[in-house]
């Protein structure tokens, strides 16, 4: 019932197209910017290269229309010629995904790697999608055991993607690149990536740092205008000839990135600097686990240790919880080190989260120092 008729608005390259708000995952969301080209021309490049959408792929991005995640859907499928996929889901509901995806014929799927989680927890033999080919996950490190998970049941590889609010996609693992599992990816044109220190130095392979993408000499298109009357903290997000992520990671001699958590979630016990997101993916390759978050704790001696908040699958509800507890630490100082394994440990029904679905870390975390502090922790 729309009219046919429509008259362009004429604008300029750096003329103010949307106003995204962060996600709050380590503290309150601030209002980003972005002008005409970062958007409208940032993600042709992405939806194209990152996503593979054609004309004649539907595409079904399960964020919620608020998340800047969804603005991904929008602005790549639609310069791409792609049909976007609408479902109006009250709440997450694994087993209407998964019907809806045999019901439709749906070719390209996108989920926070939350959702994937909880998908394969499912019997995903009872389920037949004649139509999906590619399948998309970010906003959260992705669990290795998920993507395995997912290509055993399914037999489709699950590719990552990394980016903000700030950015359009920073890293991928598009199609046809080798996927090394657990791993963000390359970076992603015309984003010039690297990992530096506190100062805005380039590390060397191997070397964990700051997650930034060069913006001098010159800024990429494809790039937030600023934080919207916030001049302090969009001075701040900058380190020499760099724009700090705010999260870290180190790169590999062949250039892929590997996730270890945002600055403010990295645990430092004993002078071991410990990343939550390697201990949550440990925890989640035991039967016993349905969702992990992994946060610091306050302890006399260490100074903080690794706690686990963990939320079990059904069939371990039933099980001594100090037995339990154990078999889990056992387990991740098996995977990882002895040293990162969660010294305490809460089983509960759920883990806070935002709207989209990306686990509330920072809940957690205030709500253990604000025990013993009486007022929450700022982040360290």
């Amino acid at each position: 019932e729309a009219s046919t008729e429509h008259n362009c608005v004429r604008t300029k390259s750096q003329d103010p197209l949307a106003i995204y708000f962060t996600s709050g995952t380590t503290g309150a969301p601030k209002m980003v910017e972005h002008a005409q080209s970062s958007y409208g021309l940032g993600f042709v490049a992405s939806g194209r290269r990152g996503m593979d959408l054609t004309k004649s792929d539907i595409f079904w991005n399960t964020s919620d229309t608020g998340w800047v995640k969804a603005a991904w859907t929008l602005f790549s499928a639609w310069p791409n010629g792609s049909c976007i996929f609408v479902h109006e889901l009250p709440r997450v509901d694994a087993k209407i995904i998964l019907n809806t995806l045999s019901r439709y014929p749906i070719t390209t799927l996108c989920c926070v790697p939350t959702i994937f989680r909880l998908l394969v927890q499912e019997d995903l033999t009872r389920y037949q999608f004649q139509s999906l080919r590619h399948c998309l996950t970010g906003g959260e490190a992705l669990n290795p055991d998920v993507r395995e998970k997912w290509k055993s049941h399914v037999g489709l590889e699950l590719h990552e993607g990394y980016g903000q609010s700030e950015t359009v996609l920073i890293c991928a693992n598009p199609k046809g690149m080798k996927i090394k599992s657990g791993s963000m990816g390359k970076a992603s044109p015309p984003y010039d990536v690297q990992i530096v220190d506190d100062e805005g130095n380039i590390l060397p392979p191997g070397q964990e740092g700051n997650i930034a993408v060069r913006v001098r000499p010159t800024r990429p298109f494809c790039f937030f205008s600023c934080y919207l009357n916030n001049p302090e903290k969009t001075e701040a997000s900058e380190r020499g000839d760099f724009y700090i992520t705010g999260d870290r990671a180190h790169k590999d001699k062949d250039g892929y990135f590997w996730f270890t958590g945002r600055n403010d979630d990295v645990i430092n016990s004993s002078s071991y600097r410990i990343g939550p997101v390697e201990v949550e993916n440990a925890l989640a390759e035991h039967p016993a686990v349905l969702e992990a978050a992994v946060v610091s704790s306050p302890d006399p001696i260490r100074g903080e240790v690794v706690k686990a908040f963990i939320v079990l699958s059904p069939s371990y509800s039933s099980q001594d919880p100090k037995k339990l507890t154990q078999e889990l630490q056992e387990h991740v100082k098996r995977v990882t080190a002895p040293y990162k394994y969660p010294r305490k440990v809460a089983f509960v029904s759920e883990l806070p989260k935002t709207v989209s679905g990306k686990i509330q870390r920072n809940k957690l975390r205030n709500q253990e120092w604000g025990e013993m502090r009486g007022n929450p922790r700022k982040a360290p």
